[in-house]
């Protein structure tokens, strides 16, 4: 997609790069054109700058080594201009781009690596998870595109799953995993906190307090009950412990994806939260998705994968 949104830009630029080149070109012709002094002669060409009654600035011209110095470099401008993207909207004769060589730098390690990935898709996600060389492999991919939000240590941060326990939001198991990071996964909850009002926020977090063995207010949780099993049991369930096929947490264990203090609760109640992952199927491709379903299976299923 052009940056411009007119032709105007595009000739503006143009013509100030070209009128820029060919006033360069001019600047040094002129210049080369001087008239020197004469040896032992009257007539001498100087700039009529003196300094100390005696010393005198003569308008001599460029030395000529010089001058082709700079006329090379024009030359050489004038050339990538006409060959590369400069000018505009004109691309250049070789038609190049920044996203057409990373396509195509991209395209060439794919076609050369590619198949040290796809070696493994024949294999059990089980196997490949217990095969030291793909659990390598695998790990190197995770450091790549996963650490970034799991944490080198893959034990997650506050808003991202920790990947080493068995605690897991749409399920653990090789083909469920190998979906999240296909499709990738938009976890939401909406806010309450218009609906509810303060207190009956602050009730209803006492209560998912109470589901986990905290310290809560036993009145508030009491009046929060109601409120949970006719708005909150929909998505995590009458119990709280939550419906992987939503992505709804388990509210009666201490794993907490935001915090479980009293704060943090009612700040999930009242204003909801909202989390993606991304989709790295078409990014990442079979091969890849595979090991890194392999290598994220065993941290959890797997000691000599850790």
């Amino acid at each position: 997609m052009s940056d411009f949104v007119s032709d105007f830009w595009s000739v503006y630029i143009s013509v100030i790069v070209i009128a820029g080149v060919v006033g360069l070109g001019y600047l040094l012709f002129s210049q080369g054109k001087a008239v020197a002094p004469k040896q032992g002669g009257d007539k001498v060409d100087i700039t009529g700058h003196v300094w100390d009654g005696d010393l005198v600035e003569y308008n001599n011209p460029l030395p000529r080594w010089w001058m082709w110095m700079f006329y090379i470099t024009l030359a050489f401008g004038a050339g990538y201009l006409a060959l590369y993207p400069g000018l505009g909207k004109f691309q250049g004769l070789f038609g190049w781009s920044s996203v057409g060589q990373y396509t195509k730098e991209r395209n060439d390690a794919e076609a050369k690596f590619q198949p040290l990935y796809d070696q493994f898709l024949k294999q059990d996600v089980k196997a490949v998870a217990a095969d030291p060389k793909a659990q390598e492999m695998g790990k190197r991919l995770f450091q790549t595109y996963c650490v970034q939000c799991h944490g080198a240590d893959a034990r997650g941060a506050k808003g991202f799953p920790n990947l080493t326990d068995n605690d897991w939001l749409y399920g653990g198991d090789p083909a469920t995993i190998k979906t999240t990071i296909e499709a990738g996964r938009h976890g939401q909850m909406p806010p309450f906190g218009a609906a509810f009002g303060e207190e009956k926020v602050k009730d209803v977090a006492h209560y998912v307090m109470s589901l986990s063995g905290k310290k809560h207010d036993a009145d508030r949780a009491q009046r929060g009950t109601e409120t949970f099993k006719a708005v909150c049991a929909a998505c995590h369930g009458p119990d709280g412990k939550g419906n992987q096929g939503v992505g709804a947490p388990n509210l009666t264990d201490n794993v907490w994806l935001y915090g479980g203090t009293e704060k943090t609760i009612i700040e999930t109640v009242t204003n909801g939260r909202n989390n993606q992952m991304p989709a790295w199927k078409d990014f990442l491709g079979d091969g890849k998705v595979h090991l890194l379903t392999a290598y994220v299976w065993g941290l959890s299923n797997n000691p000599k994968a850790q």
